[in-house]
């Protein structure tokens, strides 16, 4: 379970897409968040396809929020959603409870379910779901993960993990409790699932000239900022202090011999800035009450070299297994 290694995709995957069509201006690349589709002579049509694998609860819910993070860290606003459902038997219950979290999350966002598919298979053992998101924005508006220059700032907002969190809280909430973690710290927990959204602070960088946005889901903060590197071709020198991490995401990871840097953390939002556009950036995501921090900067060279808090250099230069989606492997 997890995605599958860059170089599979670029043996198996990316040279097998059919007619390259001109219309088609970003098409399958490693680290690229949306297909962008030229529709006319101003505006682009923006497209994501993504499943939900390493949860058991609130699957419709992460699934409109993180399919629709991917279309707006491209500066486009999310418009319309298509769910794929598959359930391992014929339950009413399963599928009212993920259509109407489905529904939620996409009035919550302003988008609207436009098609899909429902099927039961009994091969399965629980329900899966997967969710294509598209959305319309200006050709001169749209960001790639692929723009980043040397000099750029590397600017984070809220906190590592947070995908990753609410899912523990749910998902392992007994065996986070065996371990010591109090009941109180775990309901709070619960909490982080209303944050995975991106599309608000996103659609603010948007408009200020950002080079890069990206939503780091598998591999965590650390498996987002080498996709940044690869898809950029350059080299992201993080310091590790600097990233923010919440406590409950601490006291978890802590508890399950987990990496918060390596976690799936959707409603984090990973974007490559001007120097001279930073303060501004973070000036505008305060007005919107969205926590940031500068975590690091580009510079010449390719992969991503963390400063740890002991001093200590770690060079990334291959894809982050995600801990989370291994910790599934485990029971």
């Amino acid at each position: 379970m997890g995605k599958l290694p860059k170089e599979m995709l670029e043996k198996y995957v990316f040279p097998r897409v059919g007619l390259r069509r001109p219309e088609v201006l970003i098409g399958p690349r490693y680290g690229e968040d949306a297909a962008i589709i030229s529709i006319n002579d101003e505006k682009v049509l923006v497209v994501h396809s993504d499943p939900i694998t390493a949860a058991c609860e609130h699957l419709g819910w992460l699934a409109v929020n993180i399919a629709c993070n991917d279309i707006a860290v491209r500066g486009a606003e999310p418009r319309w959603v298509l769910p794929v459902i598959l359930l391992p038997e014929s339950r009413q219950d399963l599928l009212d409870e993920i259509m109407g979290e489905v529904d939620s999350a996409a009035k919550a966002l302003g988008v609207m379910v436009v098609g899909g598919h429902t099927e039961y298979i009994s091969m399965l053992k629980r329900p899966v779901i997967s969710m294509t998101a598209m959305g319309v924005t200006y050709k001169k508006r749209y960001i790639t993960t692929g723009g980043g220059k040397p000099g750029d700032s590397i600017l984070m907002t809220k906190t590592a993990g947070i995908e990753a969190t609410a899912i523990l809280a749910r998902d392992f909430e007994e065996l986070l409790f065996k371990k010591g973690a109090s009941m109180s710290l775990i309901k709070k927990a619960q909490s982080f699932i209303s944050k995975v959204s991106v599309v608000r602070e996103a659609l603010i960088l948007a408009d200020l000239g950002v080079h890069v946005m990206h939503d780091p889901t598998s591999g965590g903060i650390l498996g987002g900022l080498y996709e940044i590197a690869c898809a950029s071709n350059v080299e992201l020198r993080v310091m590790e202090e600097k990233i923010p991490i919440a406590d409950e995401t601490k006291i978890f990871c802590n508890l399950l011999g987990l990496n918060p840097l390596k976690v799936l953390s959707s409603g984090s939002l990973l974007a490559l800035i001007p120097e001279d556009k930073v303060e501004e950036s973070m000036e505008q995501l305060r007005k919107a009450h969205i926590d940031s921090a500068v975590i690091g900067y580009a510079c010449n060279g390719c992969g991503c070299i963390l400063t740890k808090r002991d001093g200590a250099a770690e060079r990334i230069d291959k894809p982050i297994e995600d801990e989370l989606v291994n910790l599934w492997r485990e029971i």
